[in-house]
């Protein structure tokens, strides 16, 4: 009896998995990134009449990522694109549609980090002061700022993630989810938006003046236009996370329980800002502090 899985399509196998991502509330920047990489990957694949999913193996993503090399893609930029074949393959894989996971074997190219952007109290202060009269980017900025949420996760957000009180948030990310506390400041910040947002039936959290979903370019857009009226420089809105993992290391918040707050797959990530932040306490704390 043949127990092999029936042949299928790259495409069958993509639009498998894009539902996939969907149905596990994946945010939109996320698919479409995965979407973008793999549907390079089809491209370099097809041009090798390689046209199913279940015939691709080991040595053709080798292939592939020493193509990408030629083509001038950092060796970040590379990564990123391992990261997302390494998924799409992992999830054909454990479903059953591909015998094994060809993107196993496969390793990421060595690459220098930048050392994160933190901001200064002056610049988070300049920042808040130049979006004071936002209220709904006022709520957003408090809740990337005071919780460490990457900005997919808070685009994502639907109402009934919100905890009692509005005292926690619930966090949908790579498969799993975890409570993110809110302190006084986030809370009252989200508070003052939920008193104005739009009686719409959409349940995302943040909507726009028409009920549609605040995208994370609408977000990006709005923080990048209120950095630049707070004349803070060479700041992007992924440096409110740093921020928040800097100064709650800084305050002697545990790295352990930092790890899981902030979603870090391995300690060592949230361990590395450890080199550029001073710890001002020895007792280490599970209180989470306010900016």
């Amino acid at each position: 009896m043949n127990n092999l899985p029936d042949p299928i399509s790259f495409t069958s196998a993509l639009e498998k998995f894009l539902a996939h991502l969907k149905d596990h509330r994946r945010s939109t920047a996320t698919s479409v990134a995965y979407h973008g990489d793999l549907r390079q990957l089809h491209a370099y694949l097809t041009e090798k009449r390689i046209t199913q999913a279940t015939s691709v193996q080991t040595i053709h993503l080798e292939e592939f990522v020493a193509h990408l090399s030629t083509k001038g893609y950092t060796p970040k930029s590379i990564s990123r694109k391992i990261n997302s074949l390494k998924t799409f393959f992992k999830f054909l894989h454990e479903t059953g549609l591909h015998t094994e996971n060809p993107s196993s074997p496969l390793t990421h190219p060595k690459y220098e980090s930048k050392a994160p952007r933190i901001l200064t109290e002056s610049e988070h202060r300049a920042l808040r002061d130049a979006a004071r009269l936002d209220i709904r980017i006022s709520a957003v900025i408090e809740l990337l700022l005071q919780t460490g949420v990457r900005i997919s996760e808070l685009a994502n957000l639907r109402m009934e993630d919100l905890g009692k009180n509005e005292i926690s948030v619930r966090i949908f990310e790579n498969n799993a989810q975890r409570a993110v506390p809110l302190n006084k400041t986030a809370a009252s910040a989200l508070q003052n938006y939920l008193n104005i947002r739009p009686k719409v039936e959409n349940d995302h959290l943040f909507v726009t003046k028409t009920g549609h979903p605040l995208l994370v370019r609408n977000i990006r857009t709005a923080i990048d236009r209120y950095f630049k009226k707070a004349g803070v420089k060479e700041a992007k809105v992924n440096d409110l996370r740093h921020t928040f993992i800097a100064h709650q290391l800084r305050s002697g918040v545990h790295p352990d329980l930092l790890t899981t707050i902030v979603g870090h797959r391995r300690k060592s990530s949230t361990e590395k800002y450890l080199d550029y932040v001073k710890i001002e306490v020895s007792d280490f704390t599970t209180r989470l502090s306010e900016l």
